[in-house]
């Protein structure tokens, strides 16, 4: 595939012929019932395929062209999946990765809601968040570590405050240990700092 600079893939990215149909735009779809010609038609759009509708829910052209599009800007990513906000794409991502007994390490100048999903919900969960002072260096954070953490959630610059985060040290330190690195990439977004070319196992944009 011929590489694309960040600006032509903008214009360009997400936007299939069969999703197009002729269109410079996809159309935006919104249905939930999804009719088929038989029912053989149907039972074959299960599991979901690629391309394929099956149910609202699952999407359409509309949501996989801005998926396939937001995967197209962040280099070396598997895929994108889409929340309704911000929020909910951090607590889905924090829960996904950890389980009852684990540790998260937090950066402290985290948005506020993200610190109050984890004080509230993620010790509800019996999970216990940490949190690290975010101009700690990548070797003073690596002696916070202990045997139980299993992610460390960075935002880069801090939420109000600014600070810039070593993230590819940060994230090279934690992969070599098999911890997960996270990071709110809101400020910057994809299109300035390429979060999982510099390592980062997951990224959230909001």
């Amino acid at each position: 595939m011929t590489h694309k600079r960040p600006d032509t893939t903008i214009v360009q990215g997400g936007r299939r012929k069969e999703w197009l149909r002729g269109m410079v735009n996809v159309p935006v779809s919104r249905t939930s019932t999804v009719l088929f010609e038989t029912v053989e038609d149907m039972h074959a759009g299960y599991p979901p395929k690629d391309g394929r509708l099956s149910y609202g829910r699952n999407g359409t052209w509309t949501q996989w062209s801005l998926a396939e599009a937001l995967t197209e800007l962040e280099p070396g990513a598997a895929g994108t999946q889409l929340f309704p906000s911000g929020s909910a794409a951090v607590s889905i991502a924090l829960t996904g990765v950890l389980s009852p007994g684990d540790e998260l390490l937090m950066v402290d100048s985290a948005y506020t809601p993200t610190r109050l999903f984890c004080d509230r919900e993620l010790t509800r969960l019996g999970v216990t968040t940490r949190y690290y002072d975010p101009l700690t260096t990548v070797d003073g954070l690596a002696t916070q570590l202990s045997d139980k953490t299993r992610a460390i959630f960075m935002e880069s610059p801090g939420s109000l405050t600014f600070e810039v985060q070593d993230v590819p040290g940060i994230c090279a330190m934690a992969n070599a240990r098999g911890i997960t690195t996270l990071l709110d990439n809101t400020w910057a977004t994809s299109y300035f700092f390429p979060a999982i070319d510099k390592g980062v196992d997951l990224s959230i944009v909001a």
